[in-house]
């Protein structure tokens, strides 16, 4: 598969909010935006802007649409992603504040990103290397199983600390290895980072808000915290976890799940939920192949 690679620097320091799946960059050349496909990406007067990364869902440090209170997944495991992320490209002293804003040592690392575009938010959604790159900036070159495994988004799988999260572009050879690192991390004795904990297709009881935001909290896929927290934030009092499948209907989340070729328009149809309000998911996060917006 061919992605456009972008030469740059990460710099998470200067009022950033990075977590284990979004992390700033400036291209050594800032005009290499406008090479992205999609959505325009708005960089900021330095250059700066968010890059995605593609495949992989770490637990939210801090999520809200507009208007909402911020909350956060069990922030241990959470920081753990972040953390593991900025080390892994080379950052040796982190520091993070109660706000989420972070200082390093050093301010900035070199590397580079390969892209297939922006998403319908303006964020570039990359696989993220380290250090010298490949291939010359601005160009496309392919993608192949062990270009993958030398990146950031390849690495947090192998160390349990992101879910697999595919959406339709994302070619299945490359999927299949990143799948595989996600099972390993998964199977192995004891399971590796978000595993342990996992009760996405276990099962969690969920009463409201602080089941999913207390440091023993629920862990599960970010997307399904995502849903859900936007779900009581129509009802502060907690409503009933009932109306959740009309809603997740209404957010209209398109996917496929492995080995089916119909596609499927809402996650209720993966979700299940029992009188003891206990929700799960009936597919793995691998399983699942979202259509992007």
């Amino acid at each position: 598969m061919s992605m456009l690679l972008i030469r740059g620097s990460f710099r998470p320091s200067g009022g950033a909010k990075p977590d284990g799946d979004t992390v700033p960059f400036i291209p050594d050349t800032v005009a290499d935006w406008k090479l992205v496909p999609g959505t325009p990406i708005r960089p900021g007067v330095d250059g700066q802007a968010a890059v995605r990364l593609e495949a992989v869902d770490a637990l939210e440090t801090h999520y809200a649409r507009p208007g909402t209170t911020v909350q956060h997944q069990p922030l241990g495991l959470a920081h753990q992603a972040a953390d593991e992320l900025l080390t892994w490209l080379g950052f040796t002293d982190i520091h993070r504040a109660e706000n989420e804003t972070v200082t390093t040592t050093p301010e900035t690392v070199p590397g580079f990103i390969l892209t297939r575009g922006a998403d319908v938010y303006g964020r570039c959604v990359a696989l993220v290397g380290r250090g010298r790159p490949p291939a010359c900036s601005g160009y496309e070159i392919d993608v192949d199983e062990g270009l993958l495994k030398k990146t950031a988004n390849h690495h947090l799988l192998t160390v349990g600390l992101a879910y697999p999260t595919f959406y339709a572009g994302f070619p299945s050879r490359l999927r299949a290895v990143m799948t595989a690192a996600a099972k390993e991390a998964r199977d192995a004795s004891p399971k590796k980072g978000v595993w342990l904990k996992d009760a996405t297709t276990e099962g969690a009881k969920i009463t409201g808000m602080p089941s999913l935001t207390a440091d023993d909290g629920a862990v599960i896929l970010p997307k399904l915290f995502r849903r859900l927290k936007d779900y009581f934030d129509l009802n502060p009092a907690n409503p009933p976890l009932d109306c959740f499948p009309a809603f997740l209907a209404g957010a209209g989340d398109r996917f496929r799940v492995t080995g089916r070729p119909k596609e499927i328009t809402g996650l209720q149809h993966v979700v299940e939920i029992t009188n003891e309000a206990t929700l799960r998911m009936t597919e793995r996060p691998e399983d699942l192949l979202f259509v992007e917006k």
